[in-house]
């Protein structure tokens, strides 16, 4: 999945909360690096970019499975891998 990265919204409490998950193209020239909005076009200056890649295998989905009840419906229908 060249060139898309995921990234979480997550709550500003000391526990830091995945509230949601967003998928972001990488920025220009890069291809670690999230750019500066998600493909649902929230800003992701906040966001915090995670530290697993997404899959690269046909089918499988761009999250993580462990936040499958938290993904951004917006960059999933956008990514259109889930």
């Amino acid at each position: 999945m060249s060139g898309i990265l995921v990234v979480y919204e997550v709550s500003r409490d000391d526990e830091r909360s995945v509230l949601r998950v967003h998928a972001v193209p990488a920025a220009p020239g890069t291809t670690s690096v999230p750019g500066p909005r998600t493909f649902c076009g929230k800003d992701t200056f906040a966001m915090e970019a995670s530290p697993a890649e997404p899959n690269a295998d046909p089918g499988a989905p761009w999250y993580a499975p462990e936040h499958a009840d938290r993904i951004c419906p917006a960059c999933d229908d956008a990514v259109g891998n889930g």
